[in-house]
């Protein structure tokens, strides 16, 4: 299950930020085959004075409309698979908001089972899950 923090520029129109999100979601569903009911992504909207950045770091223009993506999962996907990821979340962000991919900033940060608690205060590594509940051991 990834847990995903999107920043966007404080204008950002409430239906353009669920077109952002959605997209995400979809490249993760696509990218990593995680199940489409696996949705959580807080969306933090960034007032540009309290955000800086370098709008030309590694070669690439950026404008003042940055997007940031933070994706917390458990480890186990290969470079490859993360590759395929960060691609289709920029490629669907771009098709579904108009934001340019030169502004699509990623970062993912990994762990396991045992850095999880997903609901009742349980230990995620005590939880089976199964398709339509959670059975606890």
């Amino acid at each position: 299950m990834p847990f995903v923090h999107t920043y966007v520029h404080a204008n950002t129109l409430p239906d353009r930020r669920a077109r952002i999100v959605d997209a995400i979601h979809q490249a993760l569903v696509s990218s990593i085959g995680m199940p489409e009911d696996e949705l959580f992504n807080l969306v933090h909207a960034y007032e540009p004075e309290n955000f800086y950045y370098s709008r030309s770091f590694n070669g690439i223009e950026r404008s003042d409309h940055l997007v940031v993506v933070e994706i917390t999962l458990r480890r186990g996907r290969s470079d490859a698979m993360k590759k395929d990821l960060y691609n289709a979340i920029a490629q669907n962000i771009s098709q579904a908001s108009g934001q340019s991919t030169r502004d699509v900033f990623i970062f993912m940060h990994e762990n396991d089972y045992s850095d999880w608690s997903v609901g009742h205060g349980a230990f995620a590594m005590a939880l089976v899950q199964q398709r339509g509940g959670v059975v606890y051991k």
